[in-house]
């Protein structure tokens, strides 16, 4: 599975590309904004330094006194010809020509204009920090309103799109539990609509394929049996013959063992075709179909392995009796092929409260292995599980069980069926075997 905790929600995602769109909408108008303010701001101190040193120049000589500027931001100075400059005046201004200039002092910004006439030279300088400062406090005004309008709109674009992802959600949570029916709803939006459509599509196509997986493998199962019923009647016959050869009789035992495999493989095509669902739960002695499911595999094919059975008399098992023998069956088989047929090899079956746990004596499943015993017709380095766990863990699922395989500490593969609530270790005698 992939993880998804770390990834942002569509909806959040979305919120955020609208709300980082409208951020540098409003930054670059703020940019142009401010380009045109700073350059009118510019154009307005040059007119205001002109005019106020041609006012100045022109009463000069009527009112000396009404000649200086009247905020405290503005100097003038006025220097006769052939008079020496003033002491206060900052060297860099000293060298200055006739006309409007611009320069720093100190980090601070000044609007110098310098003008001449017959008789004197006319300096004003203006410091402009209070512009600069508006200027500032505007651009800060501006940047702080720019990103609470881009929350504002990342609020809102957050709770309107959470309005498209609840529907969206919806659909998924009906896709999940598999709701019946069409997955189209009235009023869907557009996009909806096409991915309820599509789902649709694709569910119906898939129904159709497991709907002919189905029919294949219940025909298949029909045709198997009845030249199947033919050979093995054909083997008991041959087997119950007077003075056979020794030979000859374990060739036709042989010969019914394959058969009872065959049918049994054509009976579990049968039951996935199906989905292998349960019928009328009846009580069943676990004891007793464990130990008749194991002398029925040695009729089949004889070995010299032994069952350890540590199962209680009186366990009963409420469950549908043809279901719970396939599983035995299964995981009994398995075990045994999977078995070392040494001298004294044991498959040690017992139950743990409510599981019921088989082990074999051979080597356990290889690494890696475990994730994929219960998938039908995995083929691990040992050889295929063919469709013997596949069907006892989809039977476990039909029924309510569960079913895990692990490795001993002996070496061995363990299977564990826990039976759960079926089970009951004190309850009254139940039947053994299952009728078919």
């Amino acid at each position: 599975m992939f993880a998804t905790e770390s990834v942002p929600s569509m909806r959040f995602r979305v919120a955020a590309a609208v709300a980082a769109l409208a951020l540098l909408v409003i930054l670059a108008q703020s940019v142009a904004m401010f380009s045109l303010f700073e350059e009118k701001e510019e154009e307005f101190i040059e007119s205001l330094v002109t005019q106020q040193i041609a006012h100045s120049m022109e009463v000069w000589a009527s009112a000396p006194e009404a000649a200086y500027p009247q905020t405290p931001d503005m100097q003038l100075f006025r220097i006769a010809k052939g008079d020496a400059l003033p002491a206060g005046l900052p060297g860099p201004i000293r060298q200055l020509a006739v006309g409007n200039h611009e320069l720093y002092l100190d980090g601070r910004e000044f609007h110098v204009a310098v003008r001449d006439d017959p008789l004197a030279r006319f300096i004003l300088v203006y410091d402009v920090e209070d512009h600069e400062n508006r200027l500032r406090g505007l651009r800060l005004i501006t940047l702080t309103a720019a990103v609470l309008l881009a929350l504002l709109v990342l609020l809102v674009t957050y709770v309107l799109a959470g309005r498209v992802v609840v529907r969206l959600e919806h659909l998924a949570r009906r896709v999940a539990n598999g709701s019946p029916g069409s997955l189209v709803e009235p009023g869907m939006e557009r996009e909806l609509l096409a991915i309820a459509h599509a789902i649709d599509g694709y569910r119906a196509q898939q129904e159709a394929q497991l709907e002919r997986e189905r029919d294949f493998a219940a025909h298949l199962s029909h045709e198997l049996r009845t030249p199947l019923t033919a050979i093995r009647t054909d083997a008991e016959m041959l087997a119950s013959q007077p003075d056979l050869p020794a030979g000859v009789g374990k060739r036709a035992l042989r010969m019914m063992g394959s058969v009872d495999r065959v049918t049994a493989l054509a009976g579990s095509l049968l039951l996935l075709a199906r989905e292998a669902q349960p019928a009328l739960p009846e009580k069943v002695l676990l004891h007793e179909a464990v130990q008749g499911v194991w002398d029925a595999l040695q009729r089949a094919t004889p070995s010299t392995l032994e069952l350890t059975l540590d199962v209680p008399a009186e366990c009963v098992v409420l469950a549908d009796p043809s279901l719970l023998d396939l599983v035995l069956r299964n995981v009994l088989d398995n075990a045994l092929r999977h078995s070392r047929a040494a001298a004294g090899g044991r498959i040690a079956c017992r139950l743990d409260g409510m599981r019921l746990s088989i082990v074999d004596c051979g080597d356990g499943f290889a690494p890696g292995e475990l994730a994929h015993v219960f998938e039908r017709f995995y083929k691990g380095v040992q050889g295929g599980h063919g469709l013997g766990l596949a069907l006892v863990d989809h039977v476990c699922r039909a029924t309510g069980w569960q079913v895990t395989a692990q490795n001993t500490a002996g070496g061995g593969g363990e299977v564990t069926i826990d039976f759960g609530a079926a089970l009951d270790r004190s309850g009254p005698p139940g039947r053994w075997p299952p009728a078919h």
